[in-house]
């Protein structure tokens, strides 16, 4: 899964783009069991992992605040006030963002998964686990969930996903073993034999919309009947901007995935809002 909110720059939005692989058609092995990883870090980044990943962009919004400080106090009249009014704005939306990632990741109830149990009460079952370069749900959900099946696809391609951020958290946090290549429009699994297929904070970073609903697709595909696809996202909306300012650009309205949804032959079946930033969407495929 790609990591969601970066801090926003006064000057910068924080994007990590992502696109679709290319290539031949993808085998599909049946999903296996996964070992319960106890020694390995079972849980999302916080902010700290973020600031790592997007460091470039924390630096522009404090070089930002520092210049208009800097000269508010060699100016005067409306060019002094315009200055000060810039680095205020950009101590503002370093201090917000930061401040929301650090709640939403390091204090809320994001990182135990028991919100989970609102959306699917039984658990995920027999699940795959969808990523575009940073996969941080594999290891929590089988730590949580050691006798399921689960499967791990991986959507990046380093040639269409360009952004520094995605780049350093690649390099920073490896795909878990047995991780499958796969393409929106591709997953590596046989039809009809997932109960369960988990989008966490992965499915935005894909930018063009027919990929978005080719993942859509796949998802309803591989699910059995009955099946739900459990898509989890940050939202472009008011509370959002509130906090991250032009970041929140990088994600998608709430009407972008339910029309997804539906468009793929999925019915909404629950939603759930987390920390008061993120939301997850129970996406059902019918029983029939």
């Amino acid at each position: 899964m790609t990591r969601t909110p970066d801090a926003a720059a006064a000057t910068a939005t924080a994007t990590a783009t992502a696109g679709a692989a290319t290539g031949a058609a993808l085998p599909h092995p049946v999903p296996r069991p996964v070992p319960h990883l106890s020694s390995s870090p079972q849980r999302l980044s916080g902010a700290a992992e973020v600031a790592r990943y997007n460091w470039p962009l924390y630096a522009a919004g404090a070089l930002t605040a520092a210049v208009g400080l800097a000269l508010s106090r060699r100016l005067t009249g409306t060019p002094a006030a315009v200055a000060r009014l810039g680095a205020l704005a950009a101590t503002g939306l370093l201090t917000s963002s930061t401040l929301a990632t650090w709640c939403v990741y390091d204090r809320s109830e994001l990182r135990s998964l028991d919100w989970l149990f609102d959306l699917l009460p039984d658990g995920p079952g027999d699940h795959l686990i969808v990523s575009t370069g940073l996969d941080e749900a594999s290891l929590p959900f089988a730590a949580r969930w050691p006798g399921g099946r689960q499967l791990t696809a991986d959507l990046y391609d380093p040639d269409r996903m360009t952004e520094g951020s995605i780049r350093r958290a690649r390099r920073t946090a490896a795909p878990a073993p047995g991780t499958l290549p796969g393409r929106p429009d591709a997953l590596p699994v046989d039809g009809a034999d997932l109960d369960t297929v988990v989008c966490l904070f992965s499915a935005h970073e894909l930018r063009r919309p027919v990929d978005r609903a080719a993942l859509f697709g796949e998802c309803v595909r591989v699910l059995r009947p009955g099946g739900t696809l459990l898509l989890v996202e940050h939202l472009r909306d008011t509370a959002n901007a509130a906090v991250y300012g032009p970041g929140a650009w990088h994600f998608q309205t709430r009407r972008t995935w339910l029309d997804h949804a539906v468009g793929a032959g999925l019915r909404p079946a629950g939603e759930r809002r987390i920390a008061g930033l993120v939301t997850a969407f129970a996406f059902r495929r019918s029983a029939g």
